[in-house]
């Protein structure tokens, strides 16, 4: 089942009237590990552990359409090398629990993180300067699942790839900053090779 969403902005192209947007979402997905894994706590450092990191942070990637990909879905192609990474990294698949003493531990569940895959009826060009920081789309491009937003329990990282009508796509993640960072999203994101 998918929904549409509409939001108006202020449209960075030579038109002056506001650019409609269209997104259509399906049913986000849990993608587990492709092989198993195995289940295990882990601690988190206590670095990790403190209080005022225990939050989600955003990226959004934006990509144009490349020759080589004509004919390729973007969100088939991610969510099957996200099973793949998931193999290595799969503490991510799991879920962060709280421990004795309130120390943090990495429940390695392998229940998988949440992908959401839609489409949007605009091309990156007609976007422009709305997806530079802060993005005016943030909430059509990486949707905030009930239930998702939790440091405990939750999937800890929850993944929206959104198809453009020009080839393109925007690739956009949340993650639970007390298992990963930007460093650790670089090594992911290199690991599905997008």
């Amino acid at each position: 089942m998918s929904y549409t969403n509409y939001i108006m902005a202020s449209s960075s192209s030579s038109s002056s009237s506001p650019l409609k947007l269209t997104v259509k979402r399906c049913e986000p997905q849990l993608i587990p590990p492709s092989e198993p894994t195995p289940h295990e706590l882990k601690p988190l450092s206590d670095i990790d552990d403190q209080r005022g990191i225990r939050s989600h942070f955003p990226f959004i990637m934006f990509y144009h359409g490349h020759p080589s990909m004509k004919g390729k879905d973007p969100a088939v192609a991610i969510k099957e090398a996200l099973g793949r990474a998931l193999v290595f990294y799969y503490p991510l698949a799991g879920r962060v629990i709280e421990g004795p003493r309130g120390k943090l531990l990495v429940d390695c569940t392998g229940e998988g993180i949440l992908f959401v895959e839609a489409d949007a009826d605009v091309t990156v060009d007609q976007l422009g300067d709305s997806i530079q920081p802060p993005c005016s789309y943030i909430e059509e491009f990486l949707h905030d699942v009930p239930g998702s937003s939790g440091v405990l329990g939750c999937p800890l990282l929850l993944i929206q790839v959104t198809r453009l009508v020009c080839g393109g796509f925007i690739f956009a993640i949340r993650l639970n900053h007390t298992v990963s960072d930007t460093p650790g999203m670089t090594k992911i994101s290199v690991g599905i090779e997008i």
